[in-house]
């Protein structure tokens, strides 16, 4: 091998390392030689880390457009001046962690955002704070990333004026996990996203809902908590979703719900518990829903389905305490209700095999005219209002019939992993809520 072969392999192999063996360092500071992230970015390579120094950066729009690494070092502050977007990241392998941002521009056009990242992947944004902002995190058409432990708080009071604290709009395998927002307009929101994992985020006070999905298939949501939102959490028009182990607490209002489900299929509610909502849980042409082990306490209406959702499976829930355990806006029902507790149930277990000997009608005549006639919930403790469902007990007639639980269970059920039958209640003011 000649003198001239080894140079051209010793190059070739050179081209053949990865750029981040190389990575330099760039320190940013308002005094410093390099004063702007700006700056920094502009004589960055590819995998070079940005040190991004203590003071505040008022440097309207700044974008990415490199494989770098971009941290804080005590929380900087980047501020829109409540003109511009503040961050676009158009380049992969990105990582933003340990900086404040605040004070995006508010427009009713374009939907600017402290971070927003454009059709991108491996991008990563972590422990960073957001402040006043339009939208907070947006990710468009990004794939294989992560967002994760930021903290986003909005002071917003209307929907039309307020964004999203993690908008995500066509994009895929991305994760959310253990993040806190506070006073969006929707807390999380999912639109064409494909195997999306949300979990451990903490999801109150936004304006809507605490989480919102649209057309989200084959995505999971697990170990969250949807406390105080405005409407609570919905999920829309969208196949095989997991819904495990989550909290959805507190949201009251007339059209508040814990968990609204609209053209839902073939997707699973397992271990959540749906604790002093105005409704836990509400589906409407939700098909072959897989309800189990789920805990209903102290809500004004347990379940709410309606007649054009079929074929869902309810077992090992426990009702309790709610006003009302179930109703539905049809005589006939195609869902079975089976092995589930209900704290109202007054029946009895002569053999002793922890199931009642008399089948449980959950849904109860008042609670068929309460929808159909409001006001008339002020009746609710009355007697006459005893009197009718106890005679409907007896003769179901504006019941649906085939709506039973012919197997009720007289304990709560637990389930293995400890989740059911155990709730962590909700109180006003604490952290991590």
């Amino acid at each position: 091998m000649t003198k001239s072969d080894i140079h051209i392999l010793f190059i070739l192999l050179l081209l053949m390392i990865p750029s981040w063996v190389f990575a330099g360092e760039i320190h940013v500071a308002p005094e410093g030689p390099v004063h702007t992230l700006r700056e920094a970015l502009r004589i960055a390579h590819d995998g070079d880390h940005i040190f991004l120094g203590t003071g505040t950066y008022r440097e309207g729009t700044i974008t990415v457009t490199k494989s770098v690494w971009i941290s804080g070092e005590g929380h900087p502050v980047l501020d829109g001046e409540h003109k511009y977007e503040i961050l676009q990241i158009k380049a992969d392998h990105v990582i933003v962690a340990g900086i404040t941002f605040i004070n995006t521009g508010m427009s009713y056009v374009q939907d600017n955002a402290a971070i927003k990242v454009f059709h991108a992947h491996d991008v990563t944004i972590r422990n960073n704070h957001l402040r006043n902002n339009f939208f907070g995190i947006y990710l468009a058409k990004t794939e294989h990333s992560v967002v994760s432990g930021n903290e986003i708080i909005a002071n917003g009071t209307r929907e039309t004026s307020s964004g999203n604290g993690i908008h995500l709009w066509d994009c895929r395998d991305i994760t959310v996990e253990n993040n806190r927002t506070v006073g969006n307009r929707d807390g999380i929101y999912f639109e064409f996203v494909k195997k999306g994992m949300i979990r451990n985020n903490v999801s109150s006070k936004n304006i809507r809902y605490g989480l919102h999905f649209m057309y989200s298939d084959s995505c999971s949501y697990i170990n969250n908590r949807f406390v105080d939102n405005g409407a609570g959490v919905a999920v829309m028009f969208t196949h095989r979703v997991d819904m495990e182990n989550n909290y959805f607490g507190h949201n009251r209002g007339a059209n508040a719900y814990g968990l609204l489900l609209k053209e839902i299929y073939d997707s699973k509610i397992l271990r959540n518990v749906f604790d002093e909502n105005s409704t836990g849980l509400y589906a409407e042409s939700s098909n072959r829903l897989n309800v189990k082990y789920n805990d209903f306490t102290q809500n004004g209406w347990a379940v709410k389905i309606m007649a054009s959702s079929q074929g869902g499976v309810f077992r090992h829930n426990n009702f309790t305490d709610n006003t009302f355990d179930v109703t539905t806006n049809s005589f006939q029902n195609t869902n079975t209700f089976e092995e589930n507790y209900w704290s109202a149930y007054q029946g009895y277990d002569l053999n002793r095999n922890g199931f009642g000997d008399i089948p449980y009608r959950p849904v109860r005549l008042f609670a068929v005219v309460v929808s159909q006639q409001p006001t008339s919930l002020i009746l609710l403790r009355s007697l006459f209002v005893q009197v009718l469902d106890v005679a409907e007990k007896v003769f179901p007639v504006l019941t649906p019939e085939t709506l039973i639980d012919s197997k009720p269970l007289m304990k709560p059920y637990h389930d293995t992993t400890g989740a059911v039958g155990q709730i962590v209640r909700y109180t006003a003011g604490t952290e991590g809520y």
